[in-house]
């Protein structure tokens, strides 16, 4: 009877001692908790982490869910390199020490890497950020600013477009006004050419909106092509205006039988010139020089 006792009592020892071994590597066990967030502090889910070893060099990995928290757990002791990441965007590497049984709470935050796409190349029609006087280090600073960039670039590109095209009814409009101010009593010639200058007109409006309304950098400087580029933009700008206002004036005068007078007389000139500032506006950003 003793025997079985002792046997009883030895297994019952040893079945402790199992049991504890494991309770005990699980309490000197450390867990890493934390979340991810972008540039602007909203957070970010699916993101990889990547937990490094300082010691052993071995990386543990894990996934940011939904809400941008992660959990790491089962580390041992020591100093860990944390790194979040995702297809466009890493955080900085941090260093953090823990403990055994003990919990840490890291924060990570994203931003942009150096190998993002580039701006517009300039041999393209567009404008490159570098044309519209960002240097190389502005066009890759933080997400916010890089993201006015991108807006500005897009809203110039189509600015640009907006601009070739709004020169179709431009020439169009040139060119038939020199039957509109014939002699001529018919008026077909005059309402085409009031026809294509209120199309001009239209068109211009939306080009100078985009150019207009693109955020503003602060503290860059505007050179070279794009100087002249706006430069001229005080030529064709008051132009555009000017031009319709002594066209309907003329119209009138024309339509009553009377012979252009007066400020009137002063519509073609000035149309000219609109036309022609317009012209180099648009060959200021085309073509290098």
């Amino acid at each position: 009877m003793s025997s079985i006792s002792g046997k009883l009592v030895f297994a019952l020892v040893l079945n402790f001692l199992l049991v504890q071994q494991p309770l005990h590597a699980q309490d000197s066990a450390a867990t890493l908790t934390g979340t991810v967030t972008d540039a602007f502090g909203n957070p970010v889910p699916n993101t990889r982490i990547s937990v490094k070893d300082s010691a052993t060099g071995q990386s543990s990995e894990a996934q940011t869910d939904s809400d941008g928290h992660f959990t790491v757990p089962n580390l041992a002791a020591g100093d860990y390199e944390v790194v979040a990441s995702s297809d466009r965007a890493s955080s900085s590497p941090q260093k953090v020490t823990l403990t055994a049984g003990g919990s840490q709470i890291l924060s990570l935050k994203l931003s942009q890497q150096d190998n993002l796409p580039s701006a517009p190349s300039s041999s393209k029609a567009e404008p490159s950020l570098e044309d519209l006087g960002f240097s190389p280090a502005e066009s890759q600073a933080n997400a916010r600013q890089q993201a006015l960039l991108d807006r500005r670039t897009h809203m110039l590109k189509i600015h640009q477009r907006m601009g070739l095209i709004t020169t179709i009814p431009m020439i169009a409009s040139v060119v038939t006004s020199l039957n509109a101010g014939g002699r001529s009593q018919g008026t077909a010639s005059r309402d085409l050419h009031v026809a294509l200058g209120a199309l001009t007109g239209d068109l211009y409006g939306i080009t100078a909106y985009y150019a207009i309304r693109a955020p503003r950098i602060p503290g860059t400087q505007t050179k070279g092509p794009i100087k002249v580029h706006k430069i001229l933009a005080w030529i064709h700008g008051p132009g555009m205006i000017a031009t319709p206002i002594l066209g309907a004036i003329a119209f009138n005068q024309k339509n009553n039988g009377e012979k252009v007078h007066g400020v009137a007389s002063a519509h073609g000139p000035v149309a000219i010139v609109t036309a022609g500032a317009f012209g180099a506006a648009l060959l200021a950003v085309s073509v290098k020089f």
